[in-house]
């Protein structure tokens, strides 16, 4: 095998595991990043929400742009942004600079489906589903390695441009890497659709903006309301123009097409399921005892690297794990199996999260059944798009990971806001805990009998078990 092809897997891993820890590193520092600037809470909250925004616009236009002229001048490109936007955003003291900043870096999101679409074109059959399954599950380890890295450099009350620093240097390393790759043509043709293109990137600017900002707004609020309801009116007029394109930005096929529906529904209960878990296991644990009566009162980085840390971590194990179910059972066992196991992680934490290690094993469990679900969703996808639709079907599951994340994140915000125990400090009480944590099984369950039901049986493929050989494989 040629030395840029054997590049291709190692690549792929370290620029998905990059998406994902710049979408992580800097969530737990807006509080930081507020003081030191010197603005209110709401607009600094917009650090996250506008890199979330602009990741909705050209994540689905970068897949396309990949498809159409090939994935290594594309994902050169979007490093390229992206490593701009990181020495901006480490050297501004001005909050619009350090927005324009985080915007750069929402070109990341496009090289998970950059670097699907490599791996399809650059490895055999027999090693492909192994291969997305370990590229996949990087999207759990890279979320833990922001967390904990930030948990790490902010211990001591560190200087949150750290992170951007972290960034510029990671984000160098990955151009290099892809600078290596082997250049392809384009599988599609025809031009990029940026009439689609804007249409569909105002529709989910629309649909996101509300969910990011709704527990500050108010749920029930004009503003959400109206913009949820605009958002509902410019998706579907983006569907019925896709249908009079020559070359549509998402054809009209995908749309409708069953087991992609399934699969964005399934994308949209595990990035969800991840968030949630992220967040109410952080919370729950720095919550003190003494004070409400449960948690643990652990610090910030206690939190990353005893309770987040070893669910994250084991994606190592557990994407290649995922690749092999893939690989034996189909992508439609391993999502029901991975439903079911978010099930269980959900339903254990709401009944057990008296002591430290129910804790970390029931985040452990979720953790695993997300990196099970995104192992399958790349073999789903390509299983039933042509090789010229594989990077937009993995943007729109991007995106569909990324409205389930924001609403993880709404929902758990609401519930750690609302009726708070009595005191000094508004704690959420227990209760509210045990009901996020019942949500997650609840949905677990809706979404392993939606994949059962409605994804057709496919056969099992007669493929060796897919191998990933750890020489290839540079973290």
């Amino acid at each position: 095998m040629p030395t840029p092809t054997r590049l291709a897997l190692p690549v792929a891993c370290y620029v998905v595991l990059l998406v994902a820890a710049l979408q992580t590193l800097v969530v737990p520092v807006v509080a930081n990043i507020r003081a030191d600037l010197g603005v209110s809470t709401s607009a600094a909250s917009w650090v996250v929400t506008a890199n979330l925004l602009a990741a909705a616009v050209l994540t689905p236009m970068l897949g396309r742009l990949g498809d159409l002229y090939g994935r290594r001048p594309v994902m050169l490109g979007v490093l390229t942004v992206v490593l701009l936007g990181s020495v901006l955003a480490a050297t501004t003291a001005s909050l619009p600079l350090l927005l324009a900043g985080r915007v750069a870096q929402a070109a990341s999101f496009g090289l998970f489906p950059l670097a699907i679409g490599m791996l399809r074109e650059e490895l055999p059959p027999h090693r492909l589903t192994g291969a997305m399954a370990l590229v996949s599950g990087m999207l759990s380890v890279g979320a833990g390695f922001g967390l904990v890295v930030t948990g790490l450099l902010m211990r001591h009350g560190g200087d949150y441009h750290q992170l951007f620093w972290l960034a510029t240097v990671m984000t160098a390393i990955g151009l290099a890497g892809a600078w290596l790759l082997p250049h392809r043509r384009g599988a599609a043709t025809g031009t990029l659709d940026w009439a689609g293109a804007a249409l569909l990137g105002l529709g989910l600017v629309l649909l996101l903006l509300p969910l990011e900002e709704g527990n500050g707004w108010g749920w029930g609020s004009a503003r959400v309301l109206g913009l949820l309801a605009a958002a509902v009116v410019v998706l579907t007029a983006f569907v019925l123009f896709e249908r009079r394109v020559t070359h549509p930005l998402v054809s009209t096929r995908m749309l409708r097409h069953r087991p992609i529906v399934v699969a964005n529904a399934a994308g949209l209960f595990f990035g969800f399921s991840m968030f949630a878990v992220f967040l109410a296991v952080s919370a729950l644990v720095q919550t003190p005892p003494a004070v409400a009566g449960y948690g643990f009162g652990a610090s910030v980085l206690a939190a990353s690297l005893v309770y987040l840390l070893p669910g994250t971590a084991s994606g190592v194990i557990t994407a290649p794990l995922g690749g092999r179910l893939v690989a034996r059972f189909g992508a439609k066992a391993t999502l029901v199996i991975a439903a079911a196991l978010a099930g269980a992680g959900f339903a254990m934490l709401a009944v057990l999260h008296s002591a430290a290690w129910q804790v970390i094993l029931g985040a452990l469990v979720v953790n695993t059944a997300v990196t099970f679900g995104y192992a399958a969703l790349p073999a789903l996808l390509i299983a039933h798009v042509e090789p010229a639709e594989t990077g937009i079907a993995n943007s729109v599951n991007s995106i569909a990971r990324s409205v389930g994340m924001s609403l993880g994140t709404a929902f758990v915000v609401t519930m750690m806001t609302r009726n708070p125990v009595p005191g000094p400090l508004p704690l959420p009480r227990e209760a509210q805990f045990v009901t996020v944590f019942a949500v997650g099984a609840a949905l677990a369950v809706i979404t392993a009998a939606a994949v059962g039901r409605l994804l057709p049986r496919t056969p099992r493929p007669h493929l060796p078990e897919p191998e990933v050989e750890a020489d290839e494989v540079l973290l």
